[in-house]
Formats: structure tokens, C-alpha cells, sequence
């Protein structure tokens, strides 16, 4: 079979990932190079990318998330993942939500391929839009209207995610 469709196929969402192994750099700029290269409306390329692999950048991260999703501060909607990239895309682009998914897409199936876990990790919309969220991006000295698209979980699994069961029923041709 050939080889993206055997990703395709393979890619599954961790959620359990070994907290004590770091994704290499290199690992990390293979999957931005991804996200980078997803394609854009009008090719305007505006989505942008924040690769957190900071320990108490993450806890901070999971904190807010879990207070956006109601859960108890000791749970990770993170997985323990050992970097996080956030995607992020101007509110004034028609197709921001739908540049970023390609990105988050992009990102995953690269994951796979180089050995990685990923799970598309939701509430970065809700993130970016508290005063705290948008201080983050300040302080890393971006400035303007960012919408927040989703958080890419990455890191080494635990375990193999189990196999996805496909539903019945979801495709149709027009002949």
C-alpha cells in the first residue's frame, strides 16, 4: 500500500503519553514543518504555531484548560504530553478555523510518521479569548486578534491507542 495512505490508516489520538520522554527538537521542527506547509486559503499562510515544551508552561496550559472544561485541577486534558503546539490563526481571515485544521491534520499524520503520539486537545478558541491567554501571547511578543484552533498534544505513547471503528453509513456518491 502506499505509504501516506499506510499513515492515514495507522494514525491514531494518544491519550497516554510517557511523561519522562521528551519529543527531540528535531522531531518538534519536523512536525511545525508539517503544519507549515498545510494548505491555506488564498495561500495567505497566517496560521501561527506555539511549540510549548516547558514544564510549568504546560501545567499552566492544562490549568486553564481544565478550568474551561470543568474538570478537578489535578486531571491533564493533556495526556501528560511533553510538548504542545498551539495553533492559532488571525480572526480577521474567512478561513482561519479551516487553515488551522489542515495544519492540526498535517501535524498529526506527521507525528505518526516519525514515531510520535498526537491528539487534537479542543478549548484553545476559549483559551485565547481570557485576558491570561492573550497576556501569553503577548509575552512571547505576538501581537493582534488570534483565534485559538486547537492544541496538538505530542509525545511518546504509553501505550498502542486502540483501532478506530469506522461508521456505517457515511458515504455517498452522486452518479
Amino acid at each position: 500500500m502506499n505509504k501516506v495512505l499506510e499513515n492515514i490508516l495507522a494514525r491514531r489520538s494518544c491519550r497516554a503519553f510517557d511523561p519522562d520522554k521528551k519529543v527531540p527538537e528535531e522531531l518538534l521542527n519536523k512536525v511545525l514543518t508539517a503544519a507549515l506547509n498545510a494548505p491555506t486559503g488564498r495561500n495567505r499562510q497566517q496560521t501561527i504555531f506555539v511549540a510549548v515544551t516547558d514544564p510549568e508552561k504546560l501545567k499552566w496550559l492544562s490549568a486553564i484548560n481544565c478550568r474551561i472544561g470543568g474538570w478537578a485541577q489535578d486531571f491533564d486534558p493533556f495526556y501528560k504530553a511533553t510538548a504542545v503546539i498551539i495553533v492559532l490563526g488571525p480572526k480577521s481571515v474567512s478561513t482561519t478555523v479551516y487553515d488551522g485544521a489542515l495544519a492540526m491534520g498535517n501535524m498529526m499524520l506527521a507525528a505518526t510518521s516519525l514515531g510520535l503520539g498526537s491528539c487534537w486537545i479542543h478549548r484553545a478558541k476559549e483559551t485565547f479569548e481570557l485576558p491570561e491567554g492573550k497576556e501569553f501571547l503577548k509575552s512571547l511578543g505576538i501581537e493582534g486578534d488570534y483565534e485559538g484552533i486547537g492544541h496538538c498534544a505530542l509525545g511518546y505513547a504509553l501505550k498502542e491507542p486502540p483501532a478506530k471503528k469506522i461508521l456505517d453509513n457515511r458515504i455517498f456518491f452522486a452518479k
